[in-house]
């Protein structure tokens, strides 16, 4: 049976414009994407296969363009559909966090994150920089290290704030893993950059921890 057999309630393009794209699985969404199935399996099938071949879309996602073609059910065209659509969901993102917008809304910030850091998959280490409204100044991405850890140097946290004029700012890093569970050192980087950063009358308003699901706040945790 092919997808066109299904029950019109249930094809995945159908499902779309009559009930909105929220109302479709994972491999129901990338079934749109691969438009086509192969023998025996439909797209939907074949979106399944994959998902459960990377452990979800995160790890799908995070390959490479390259990579992703030679997945099997992939073409070059739809890899490149792909990654269009992950840097539209990050542009889109990042349209609500651009410069000069103050951060109200915490989740955003925090889904935005997610989309900026999540795709690694070795530790990345940013800064947030805000003015004193706590509107962004800029991202910038300070430290790479290891699939366990990134070293952090205080110093340079420092010196960017300087450059920046910033006032306020906003930690994160990822954990390629996909816990986000702050670990020690994550609590004692925080706890050392705080105390670094008052020297020079800068907050730290937060710290977000990015895996595979919502990123992690210390602020909410009570950590910082």
């Amino acid at each position: 049976m092919t997808i066109q057999d299904w029950p019109a309630a249930e094809r995945p393009r159908e499902k779309l414009i009559e009930r909105g794209a929220a109302a479709l699985s994972d491999a129901e969404l990338l079934a749109l994407f691969l438009g086509s199935g192969r023998h025996g399996a439909t797209a939907v099938d074949l979106g399944r296969e994959l998902l459960a071949q990377h452990a979800g879309l995160s790890g799908l996602l995070a390959l490479d363009a390259s990579e992703l073609t030679r997945q099997r059910g992939i073409g070059q065209a739809c890899a490149c559909r792909l990654h269009a659509a992950v840097e539209l969901a990050r542009r889109h993102l990042a349209s609500e966090l651009e410069r000069g917008t103050a951060i109200t809304r915490p989740a955003v910030c925090a889904d935005y994150l997610r989309a900026r850091l999540g795709k690694y998959p070795y530790e990345v280490f940013a800064c947030l920089f805000l003015d004193k409204r706590h509107r962004m100044i800029a991202l910038e991405e300070l430290f790479r290290g290891s699939i366990d850890g990134a070293v952090v140097y205080p110093r340079e946290v420092v010196r960017r704030c300087l450059a920046h004029n910033a006032s306020a700012v906003i930690l994160a890093h990822n954990h390629p893993s996909g816990v986000a569970e702050p670990s020690q050192a994550d609590r004692d980087v925080t706890r050392e950059l705080k105390r670094a950063l008052a020297l020079i009358d800068v907050r730290v308003l937060d710290h977000f921890v990015v895996g595979a699901g919502r990123p992690v706040s210390l602020a909410e945790r009570g950590l910082l």
